[in-house]
């Protein structure tokens, strides 16, 4: 059970991270949420708002780092 304990706190922990830095990201000039290939849809009463690129910036970057994370821990 300690095994499943420390998991859970470093999942808690990069969570911690990964939002600080989407908060740091958001205030860029070119930040997370407003890269090119994002997708935005603005009627009269209605806006439809899906972060295409960033949703594949964000996975790759995970991919990375839990490969790293992974390949240390062997």
């Amino acid at each position: 059970m300690s095994e499943v304990g420390k998991l859970l706190l470093l999942m808690g922990v990069l969570l911690i991270v990964f939002g600080g830095l989407l908060i740091l990201f958001e205030k860029l000039p070119l930040g997370l949420g407003r890269l090119p290939g994002d997708i935005t849809l603005k009627r009269d009463n209605f806006t439809f708002y899906f972060p295409l690129a960033t949703s594949l910036l964000i996975s790759l970057i995970l991919t990375l780092l839990i490969n790293l994370l992974f390949s240390l821990k062997r």
